[in-house]
């Protein structure tokens, strides 16, 4: 069952205490056109009605405490649009390409972001360090849901979530692995709809029942090579 997201503009209602923080990250990240790819677009007002207003999305689902992760954050979406509006939360952004992530440092830095780390890392070897301590872990336009579902679970300790921001293809990601969550500790997904400029858009929340078996995750690239649900 496919739920509906409330309206926007309550969203946006709930941004104005931080619209001028946000408004400095945009401007950052469009600073950074063709020197650093850290997004698509470089348009202030893209950035904003695209890719803040679609993170801002995901603030409803975050833990009331504790910390969190963004997987493959690029140029620190969702996590900084998170960081910014949830500053009791511990943020931590991570990142494999190193000059992302000195990019990212940068701009947290010039931002002001106490609660914010960035990691430089793949998230199979952050599992070793790191293993199920976070309350959350989220991905946005990061790779399949099957997929993805190996890089984050290992990350986030039983009673938390997984979060993943989709488009309408979810629909087939979520039939290929079927009923198997499980074997990765996860419940079945909860999916939440909304729109953004007439797009069709979705959130994946997935609770952490149990935790995640120790042979996820395997070596890098073995998720996308070999799906452990097949």
């Amino acid at each position: 069952m496919v739920k509906i997201l409330p309206d926007l503009e309550e969203i946006r209602r709930s941004l104005a205490p931080f619209r001028e923080r946000l408004e400095a990250y945009v401007e950052l990240l469009s600073g950074f056109s063709g020197k650093v790819r850290l997004t698509g677009p470089s348009d202030e007002n893209t950035l904003w009605n695209e890719h803040i207003m679609d993170c801002a999305c995901g603030l409803p689902f975050l833990p009331p405490a504790g910390r969190i992760i963004d997987v493959g954050t690029g140029g620190g979406l969702p996590g900084i649009v998170w960081s910014i509006c949830r500053p009791d939360l511990e943020v931590h952004l991570l990142d494999s390409v190193s000059k992302k992530c000195r990019a990212l440092e940068y701009i947290v830095t010039e931002l002001g972001l106490q609660n914010t780390i960035v990691l430089c890392s793949r998230s199979e070897e952050l599992s070793s360090e790191e293993r199920e301590t976070y309350d959350l872990a989220a991905a946005r336009a990061v790779t399949s849901l099957g997929v993805l579902g190996e890089y984050l679970s290992p990350l986030v300790s039983k009673g938390g979530r997984l979060m993943a921001f989709k488009g309408p293809h979810y629909r087939v990601e979520i039939r290929e692995v079927s009923s198997e969550w499980k074997e990765l500790g996860l419940s079945s997904p909860e999916v939440h709809q909304y729109r953004i400029n007439e797009h069709e858009n979705y959130i994946i929340i997935w609770d952490k029942e149990s935790p995640c078996p120790l042979k996820y995750p395997r070596r890098a690239g073995m998720a996308e090579k070999r799906p452990w649900w097949r």
